[in-house]
């Protein structure tokens, strides 16, 4: 097969060329962006899931969606330990320059970029360097009174509000993607959830749409009891059967080229439906296929390159990050949830290295901010990352 035609595209947050399987989370969006523009009561979204499952990908296109709609967006990545202040200056600076040729008055437009310079600045301390200053490229001089006070959530609500009546006036929306969102500092995140909180009391067309792994309902609720029914939960799990078959198939067919069942069987006993995973086997099993159709021998001779291209790239650059302390505590997991669902208990691991559970409390608290594993419940622990365990048995050593 020519692998100059290859369709599929195994990169990180990059969209496959059939996004199949999430229609009705696009449908369900595009009536949030409505009820919103028609002032209707709407919450904010957050989606979740493991790593691979297509977050990324998702967020992107419901960006894609609020810009066919003429709203204004920007999207940040949180990081650990790194406040949202200056990213999200940055996202709301170019939602709003997206509105600003339809909006009527130049000098609320001023205000707004006086009041979003004013809680940019906030982040750098007065003695700080030129280079940790923020430079958005405003003329107009920083507003004094608002959005300024360096408390994070009282600055951050002004702001936000102060931006929804910008998108208000223009008779659409701004929509804020956070990926990522379970890094969001403590402080950060109670500040969003007030943020939205106000947001909907007022109706006011600003949405927040997040993307993080399981645990980020837990880490949004420690923050705000009241974020439960703040936020539309929306849980992105693998594909079913028909909607991977669809992902391998439509981009093939458009290529003139097709699969024997017995080759789908084959990939979707190899990847269990997890879009990275169909994107990965399918560019593989394309280049090693010999011509058409697809078969089931051409699967099982892509299979051990595939596998040993995800150990490199999906599950090595992971694991590497690790300390040997933590790859213990990894392969303890591993080891364990070999005879589970995925779900490990905390103690279990505890007795399988003879330590006290208190003792590996560093390596836990650390894997859990490097995003390698997540704690749903107290006392239990499993992989951010499909098929980790497998890779890990098979591939990876202490």
């Amino acid at each position: 097969m020519d692998p100059v035609r290859n369709p599929y595209a195994p990169g990180a947050g990059q969209r496959p060329p059939e996004l199949a399987g999430r229609d009705r989370e696009l449908e369900q969006f595009d009536v949030v962006l409505e009820r919103i523009a028609r002032a209707r009561p709407e919450r904010s979204l957050v989606l979740t899931g493991l790593r691979g499952v297509g977050k990324t990908v998702l967020l992107n296109a419901l960006r894609s969606q609020a810009i066919r709609r003429l709203w204004g967006t920007g999207k940040i990545e949180a990081r650990p330990d790194q406040s949202i202040r200056r990213p999200l200056s940055s996202a709301l600076h170019m939602a709003v320059r997206e509105l600003t040729p339809r909006h009527r008055d130049p000098e609320q437009i001023d205000h707004f970029l006086a009041v979003l310079k004013a809680f940019a600045m906030r982040s750098a301390g007065e003695n700080a360097k030129l280079r940790d200053r923020w430079h958005p490229g405003i003329d107009v001089p920083a507003a004094s009174g608002r959005a300024d006070t360096g408390d994070i959530e009282v600055d951050l609500v002004e702001l936000l509000v102060d931006a929804a009546g910008v998108a208000r006036d223009v008779g659409v929306g701004i929509a804020i993607f956070i990926d990522e969102m379970q890094d969001v500092p403590p402080a950060d995140v109670s500040a969003l959830c007030a943020a939205c909180h106000e947001l909907s009391q007022q109706g006011l067309p600003l949405v927040v749409v997040g993307a993080g792994l399981p645990h980020l309902p837990a880490v949004l609720s420690a923050s705000k009891s009241y974020s439960e029914r703040l936020f539309r939960y929306v849980r992105i799990d693998r594909l079913e059967r028909d909607a991977a078959d669809h992902a391998l198939v439509a981009p093939a067919a458009d290529e003139g080229v097709e699969y024997e069942q017995s080759a789908l069987d084959a990939l979707y006993e190899a990847t269990e439906g997890y879009p990275y995973f169909v994107q990965a086997y399918g560019k593989m099993t394309w280049d090693h296929a010999p011509a058409v159709p697809i078969t089931a021998d051409d699967v099982r001779v892509a299979g051990p390159d595939a596998q040993a291209e995800l150990a490199v790239g999906f599950f090595g650059s992971r694991y590497e990050r690790a300390t040997p302390a933590e790859r213990e505590y990894l392969q303890a997991i591993a080891t364990l949830s070999e005879s589970t669902d995925g779900t490990v208990s905390t103690a279990d691991i505890a007795a399988l290295l003879s330590r006290k559970p208190s003792s590996l409390s560093p390596a836990r608290d650390s894997l859990i901010k490097k995003g390698l594993v997540y704690s749903a419940e107290r006392g239990s622990i499993a992989f951010t990352v499909p098929h980790f365990g497998f890779y890990l048995r098979r591939y990876a050593t202490t």
